[in-house]
This record gives C-alpha cells, structure tokens and sequence, in this order.
C-alpha cells in the first residue's frame, strides 16, 4: 500500500478540564514509514503522550486524521477501534506494572493475550517462547515480577505488548524509571525487534541519548511538530550479509542532520535557542535570497527598510511592491 504508515494530518486535540479548554495538539502533522523508529522529544505538556494516545487509538482527535496502514482511525466504530488496540498496536508504559500482572510469571503474563484472543495452545508455545528469547528473558520466564529487575520486568512488558503480532510499538517513557545501563539493554532490544520483526516503533522521551538509538527526532513544542533530526547511518558494505548476526548498536551520536518542520499552511517552529541567541521576537523578516530564504529578527538593519534582489512576496497584478 502506498503512503507513508502513519499519518497524521492537522491533528487537533481540546481537553475540557474543570470547565476550561486545554488544547494539546494544534494542527499537529506527522508522517511514519513503515519499520521507521522515531523518537519524540519536547517539554512537558508539549502534547507527546496525546500524540501517541491518538495513534494507539486510546482518545479520538477533536479535528484532523490519524491514519495507520491504510485505517483511518478517526472514523472507525467503536468495535473496530477496539480490535485495532487488540490487533495492531502494542503499548508499553513507563511503569512496566500497567503491563504485567504481578501474581503471574514472566511466561504467564506474555501468555495470558494470546489466551484472551483463543490462540491454540500450541501456537502459543511456540510464541511465547519465541517472544521471551527475543527480549532476553527465556531463563527466567518462570519468575513472578517481584523476583525480576526493573529492567527485565520493562522487557517483559515489550514481550506482552507484542503477543499478538501488532506492526506497531507505541513505548511512553519506557526507561524513564531505569538507570542509564539498564535504559540501553531496552533501547537495543527495541531495535532488535525492528531489525527482526520489522516493527515500526514511536517512542516518547525525555532520554537526550535517544538520538543514538532512533532514526528520526522528532521534536513537539505547544502541540506542533516543531524540529526534525534525521540519524545519518553509513552505508552497508559491498558484497553478501554476514553469517552471524551483530548485536545492534546504536549510532553515532553526532552523526545527524536537523531540520524545523515545515508544516503544510508554511508555518514552522525557530527553536528557542535560536530566537534567544539572535533576539527574534514575535516578527522578522523573510528575504528572498540565491540559496533559499534568509529569516533575520526586526532591528538589525537600523540605517533602513531591507535592501532585496526581489520582493520576499510577489505583488499583487497591476499593483507595485511596497
């Protein structure tokens, strides 16, 4: 199917809060291909959490389009919505515990949606066992969660989240509760499963090592996709696969380019840091130059109006520039 795998196209989203309105998307658009792992950073109450609730189909937006793999899910019924969380998405959360039920084995808990949704007790088997190698866990699949750590009960949750083979892993601060070691054997099994499964992953984080394990920054302030960081991953070498498989590592840190969103009106996001270092305030000005647009704070030019090649906006016919 062509198109990108997620879509989402003018996303609005208004909470009504103790008889006040909080928007926490405004026009928000993103696109996602399909095995794509991208990661989603901003402030607190950016809008990232509302973001990946309304891709998992947990809220419906006020306004726009969430598209998933040819679904929209803004004009599904209830049930099918419903099917859609049981079927194609997996959640895991930052407190592991929403995903696991604690009287229960390792084995048991990554059994238990495979019960729910009448998977033959063969088939189940084979998919748990598979699941849990996966994630690192096959020799201890017989413990309850009080006899893991913290990290392997978060890779338990990743196996629950996957028992019924969704193609889409939503994680909300999933190592937000863990300590820097134990955050990296989660990211790499994240992108074990995507090299292995093909998944195609979203994860929110406040994690500024994030970009040594995704593809795609994605950057959220005041419910806009603001700036976008494409990881720079060298070429494969020439000639046939190795035989054994390389455990992932992540990349190089430095190696990205960064990009501010350009949404689909012509609007964009400067960084903050940015306006503060060059003192931009609510206006600049946009001149039209050889190599593209020069965007420059009001005021530096104090000897008078910009000196332009060409208007930055064409004039009206008949009528001319001011």
């Amino acid at each position: 199917m062509s198109g990108p795998f997620i879509l989402c196209d003018g996303l609005v989203k208004i909470y009504r809060i103790a008889g006040r309105e909080v928007v926490a998307l405004q026009g928000l658009e993103l696109t996602v291909e399909r095995g794509e792992v991208v990661g989603l950073v901003g402030p607190s109450g950016a809008g990232k959490t509302t973001l990946l609730n309304l891709i998992g189909g947990l809220d419906r937006p006020t306004a726009g389009r969430v598209v998933v793999d040819g679904q929209d899910l803004t004009t599904l019924s209830d049930r099918a919505l419903d099917r859609y969380r049981r079927q194609e998405v997996g959640f895991v959360w930052q407190q592991s515990g929403r995903n696991l039920l604690p009287y229960l084995t390792a084995r048991q808990n990554v059994e238990l949606p495979m019960l729910l949704a009448g998977l033959p007790a063969r088939e189940r088997e084979a998919r748990v066992q598979a699941l849990l190698e996966a994630v690192g866990l096959d020799a201890r699949q017989h413990h309850r969660m009080a006899e893991l750590s913290g990290g392997e009960q978060q890779r338990v949750a990743i196996a629950v989240a996957l028992a019924n083979h969704p193609p889409l892993l939503l994680a909300d601060e999933p190592t937000g509760e863990l300590d820097s070691a134990t955050a990296r054997t989660i990211y790499e099994t994240f992108r074990r499963l995507n090299a292995t499964l093909g998944l195609t992953l979203l994860i929110v984080t406040h994690d500024p090592d994030i970009t040594a394990w995704v593809d795609r920054v994605v950057a959220i302030r005041d419910g806009k996709t603001s700036t976008e960081r494409r990881v720079l991953r060298p070429e494969p070498p020439a000639g046939p696969p190795p035989t054994t498989e390389a455990e992932p590592a992540p990349s190089s840190a430095g190696a990205y380019v960064e990009y501010v969103v350009v949404d689909s009106a012509g609007r964009l996001q400067i960084p903050p840091e940015y306006r503060e270092r060059l003192g931009i305030g609510d206006r600049v000005v946009v001149e039209v130059v050889e190599e593209g647009l020069l965007i420059r704070p009001v005021g530096l030019r104090e000897e008078g109006p910009p000196q332009r090649k060409r208007p930055a906006f064409p004039p009206s016919e008949g009528r001319a520039p001011t």
